[in-house]
């Protein structure tokens, strides 16, 4: 996602690129992207002008499109190198080792010896939990996500994203000033609720555990916002606190950074694309599919990213399992 803007895109406006429009969708995030054929080649024009909106809106959103795997891969090494996961979903494809596909129904019911529904609620036992950046307990997150939609529901299964810049600056100067010096362990499936005596996905959560301490306000490496690093997913302990006021901090901080002004919900068709940094967003999957009896089939690229940076100048560390390039 390396860039240089001249003074017109410094002010958050991408150059203009004929027969292309940027048309933002809501005041603070989210703007879709028409004019583009993303399975034809693309010159350095049109990447530019793509990469600057992601940058200015968080998330872009493309219609229509006819990407196959191999055209999928290719529009995102445009924007950086793709991730390898030494992990994938059952689902994906083989052949194609940067593509990751879900498919609800062919996989997630009885995975780790439950469904998918008790699954969830044991992941998601608080209203914010679900929300989340890529493989955020990773000492180096991913930079950007492209998703693809195949197949999805005639109805239900949106994504919604949230601004992190903005929630920083909606902060009061007083409360930035305490959060620009704190920290945070991320670490896979913190506040998961076991479930009694032997437990699969406990298991498998030991057997693959990833943690980082991040900074709870890194510095966007192209940009320079600042940005509120916080998630319900990863997050559940601000270090250096109690846990008391790590858990009223983090109530309020995830509170201001999923406040819908903040948002942005997109409603999937079949060769929709959403392409978000990965840096500057959280986003929560859809949790209203689950009892519909509809394929949600969706494929996902990720670009590697680097080691989060505080205010301070000081990078992330490594607790567990984070050694850059493993997944």
């Amino acid at each position: 996602m390396t860039t240089h803007r001249d003074t017109a895109e410094r002010a958050g406006q991408p150059e203009p690129v004929e027969g292309v429009d940027v048309r933002p969708v809501a005041g603070h995030i989210g703007a879709e992207i028409t004019g583009i054929d993303l399975a034809e080649p693309l010159d350095d024009a049109v990447v530019s002008l793509i990469r600057e909106a992601v940058l200015r809106w968080k998330v872009v959103f493309f219609r229509g499109q006819r990407l196959d795997h191999a055209g999928h891969v290719a529009f995102a090494r445009r924007f950086g190198e793709p991730v390898v996961l030494g992990r994938r979903g059952s689902a994906s494809p083989i052949g194609v080792p940067e593509v990751e596909t879900t498919a609800d129904r062919l996989e997630l019911g009885g995975r780790f010896g439950m469904e998918h529904q008790e699954w969830l609620q044991r992941r998601r036992h608080t209203l914010l939990r679900g929300w989340h950046c890529d493989h955020g307990a990773r000492i180096d997150p991913p930079a950007a996500t492209v998703l693809r939609a195949e197949t999805v529901p005639p109805y239900g299964g949106d994504t919604t994203w949230a601004n992190l810049s903005a929630a920083y600056a909606g902060l009061s100067a007083p409360v930035r000033a305490f959060v620009d010096g704190l920290r945070a362990e991320h670490r896979l499936g913190v506040g998961y609720q076991p479930r009694p005596g032997d437990d699969a996905y406990v298991r498998h959560l030991l057997d693959h555990q990833v943690a980082s301490v991040h900074p709870l306000v890194r510095v966007h490496p192209e940009t320079g916002e600042r940005v509120l690093f916080v998630n319900g997913y990863y997050l559940e302990q601000i270090t250096g606190v109690s846990r008391p006021e790590s858990a009223a901090l983090l109530e309020m901080l995830l509170e201001q950074a999923v406040r819908p002004e903040y948002t942005v919900r997109f409603r999937w068709e079949p060769g929709s694309v959403a392409f978000w940094d990965n840096r500057a967003t959280i986003h929560l999957a859809p949790g209203d599919n689950a009892h519909l009896d509809f394929p949600r089939i969706m494929h996902r690229v990720m670009l590697a990213g680097d080691v989060p940076v505080g205010v301070d100048g000081t990078p992330s560390e490594a607790v567990t399992g984070t050694e850059a390039g493993r997944w």
